[in-house]
């Protein structure tokens, strides 16, 4: 049901904004699944790859680096090759659980999982290699496992870095377009997001719904990548402190 007339001036303006809303919040819905993914994933990589040396760390780290050059249609049809229905994860989730991934908006966090993955690890990997060894040695010393290590010692004082780069990664879900595509499809109200809607709205001739969500996707990428800059910022003035 239309509560409000799309006629002309104000009320058109009031309709792109109520249209707005439905990709919007599915959009920060989508992102921060897929940035806490990312965020979990990432950390728990770069931690391994900056304290421990090991056959294959190099070939991690491309793998894990990789979606950050690779086209993001190339990233959502490997996706569907894992995942489809006839993928070798997909099919074993649909046979066991019943679970499809494909074109729902749970494929869309996945791809945007993906595809920010590398910005929270990269970020994180250069936080955990910037900590002091010394005292995460005296930490050991004093008793305290990898995990304690980690948790008191490592994680706190890489937290900045690791922010850093988690806010990066939510504005790179935020705006992520190809790989959704590829794999959540585009189905307005179920895995549309903005970026999706601002290519509908474009392909349709709507230019003020088009215009009030690129506005809309701007101010939320502008307020993230001001505050990951603080946060920058802080790091490296506490890197000159030391």
């Amino acid at each position: 049901m239309q509560l409000i007339p799309c006629g002309s001036g104000w009320e058109k303006d009031a309709c792109a904004i109520m249209k707005s809303l439905t990709p919007l919040l599915l959009t920060l819905k989508v992102a921060s699944l897929g940035t806490f993914l990312a965020f979990v994933i990432g950390v728990f990589f770069a931690f391994l790859a900056a304290h421990f040396r090991f056959r294959g760390r190099e070939l991690l780290d491309a793998v894990l680096t990789l979606p950050l050059v690779m086209p993001p249609t190339v990233l959502g049809y490997y996706l569907i090759v894992l995942i489809g229905r006839n993928g070798w994860i997909g099919r074993w989730l649909y046979e066991s659980f019943g679970i499809t991934l494909i074109f729902t908006w749970q494929g869309a966090v996945l791809a945007s999982a993906v595809v920010s993955l590398p910005l929270v690890y990269k970020a994180a990997r250069a936080a955990f290699e910037s900590v002091d060894q010394n005292l995460e040695k005296a930490a050991r010393t004093l008793g305290l496992s990898e995990r304690g290590v980690f948790l008191r010692v490592s994680f706190p004082l890489a937290w900045h870095g690791v922010m850093a780069g988690t806010m990066l990664a939510f504005a790179r879900a935020m705006g992520e377009f190809g790989a959704t595509l590829m794999v959540a499809g585009n189905l307005p109200g179920k895995t549309q997001t903005l970026s999706l809607a601002v290519y509908d709205a474009v392909q349709a001739g709507n230019d003020r719904l088009a215009s009030i969500l690129v506005l809309i996707t701007s101010l939320v990428s502008i307020t993230v990548l001001i505050g990951a800059g603080k946060i920058f910022r802080t790091q490296y003035l506490k890197e000159i402190d030391r």
